[in-house]
């Protein structure tokens, strides 16, 4: 069973310290992921004292005291349906190869490798994604123009989780970054 004073002690150490989310599995397959940043404004129900299937994540709102959640920046977002499916087509998906850590940037606070506009050639570094302590670069496979970054500098990334979207139609040439 769940105990909600676990759970709202877990709750008050995560508001307590810098961490954006934590996660906990028991040995009974029990997960629970507690992040302090909003998910659409809406909150998931909280599964009180019955217990959870196995795999099943429970998400615990967190009050914070701080400034409200900035937008992602860079992030395109089409208003017409019918228009969002057709840049969607022309669009070409850059996905994370891996699970780990983005980093749009070489260091924290520096300047990004990229950014919505910016014009990209093949082999070009477009981000760094930490895993087990290694960085790996992410080099890009197409040369064309940033349209859409789909990660959070310093969250985490999921295995073929869309990290950048390129246009490769746009018609001018960039040479080769290698």
């Amino acid at each position: 069973m769940l105990d909600l004073r676990y759970v709202k002690k877990l709750v008050e150490m995560l508001d307590d310290s810098s961490l954006d989310s934590i996660e906990i599995s028991t040995e009974k397959g029990l997960k629970i992921r507690i992040s302090k940043a909003a998910s659409h404004g809406h909150a998931a129900p909280v599964a009180g004292q019955q217990a959870v299937p196995v795999g099943v994540a429970v998400a615990v709102p967190v009050p914070t005291t701080s400034a409200p959640q900035q937008p992602v920046v860079g992030v395109a977002m089409p208003v017409d349906p019918a228009v969002a499916a057709m840049v969607a087509s022309t669009l070409t998906d850059i996905k994370s190869p891996m699970v780990g850590t983005y980093y749009g940037a070489a260091e924290p606070g520096g300047k990004p490798f990229v950014s919505v506009g910016s014009h990209i050639a093949k082999g070009q570094v477009l981000c760094i994604i930490e895993a087990m302590k290694i960085m790996n670069e992410i080099e890009s496979e197409h040369a064309g123009v940033v349209k859409e970054v789909g990660a959070t500098d310093a969250h985490p990334v999921e295995f073929g989780q869309v990290l950048f979207r390129i246009d490769t139609t746009s018609g001018h040439t960039v040479q080769d970054a290698r």
